[in-house]
C-alpha cells in the first residue's frame, strides 16, 4: 500500500511540475510579445492617418535667414549660398490629427485668388531632405524650408523682375490651394527657378506667429 502511495505521489508531483513549467513558458512568451504590439499599432496609425486638408491647416511664413547666418532648418542641415531662406509653416487648426507627406507645390502669385495668375515657374524640389510621413495633432506645426534666390542673379531679359504679394501653396494630396501673404521679387518669365522648397518636416521651423 505504501509503495502504491509513493508511486502515485511521484506521478502527481511530475504532473504538477509539467503544468508549472508549461504555464511559465506561456507567460514568458506572452510577456516577450506584449511590448511589440503598441509599436506596431503606432506605426500603422502613422501610415494610415488621413491627409491634412487645406481647410484644416493654417499656412504662414516664418522668419527669413540669409545664407551664412543662423540656419532655419536646425542642426545638421546646410544652407546653400545665394539665397534667402524662409520657413513655410503649417499649423493644424482642426480638431483631428492628420498626416503630411512630401513636398508642397509653391509658386508666386498675383491678382485675385480665384482669377489670379501664377508668376514665373513653380518652386523646384530641393531633395536634400528625405520626405517621410509627419503626423500633426491638433495645434501642432510642421514646416518646409523655402529658398528664394535673388532675381538679380538672372539676366533681366530672361527674368523680367516683378514684385509679388502672395505665394500659392498646394498641400500634398489636396486639390484646393492656400495663399500666404509675402512681398518678394520674382521672375515673371517661366524658366528661371528663383524658388525651391524642401519636403515637409516635423516641428515648427522657427518661433513666431502667423502673418496677419
Amino acid at each position: 500500500m505504501g509503495s502504491a502511495v509513493t508511486k502515485y505521489g511521484h506521478i502527481a508531483w511530475r504532473l504538477i511540475a509539467v503544468v508549472a513549467f508549461t504555464g511559465t513558458a506561456v507567460l514568458a512568451v506572452t510577456l516577450s510579445r506584449a511590448p511589440v504590439r503598441p509599436d506596431h499599432a503606432s506605426l500603422s496609425s502613422n501610415l494610415t492617418q488621413s491627409p491634412c486638408a487645406t481647410t484644416g491647416l493654417e499656412a504662414w511664413l516664418g522668419l527669413a535667414s540669409a545664407a551664412g547666418s543662423t540656419p532655419v532648418t536646425g542642426p545638421g542641415h546646410r544652407l546653400e549660398p545665394g539665397g534667402t531662406y524662409y520657413t513655410l509653416e503649417f499649423t493644424n487648426v482642426s480638431a483631428r490629427a492628420c498626416r503630411l507627406y512630401g513636398y508642397p507645390d509653391v509658386s508666386a502669385y498675383a491678382g485675385d485668388q480665384v482669377e489670379g495668375t501664377q508668376i514665373g515657374s513653380a518652386a523646384a524640389h530641393d531633395t536634400s531632405v528625405r520626405p517621410y510621413p509627419v503626423t500633426l495633432a491638433p495645434g501642432q506645426t510642421a514646416h518646409s524650408v523655402l529658398r528664394v534666390t535673388s532675381t538679380r542673379t538672372f539676366q533681366q531679359t530672361a527674368c523680367a523682375q516683378v514684385t509679388v504679394p502672395e505665394l500659392r501653396v498646394m498641400l500634398p494630396d489636396q486639390l484646393r490651394p492656400t495663399f500666404v501673404p509675402v512681398h518678394l521679387s520674382a521672375c515673371s518669365k517661366k524658366g528661371p527657378h528663383f524658388l525651391s522648397v524642401q519636403a515637409i518636416q516635423p516641428r515648427p521651423g522657427v518661433p513666431g506667429f502667423p502673418v496677419p
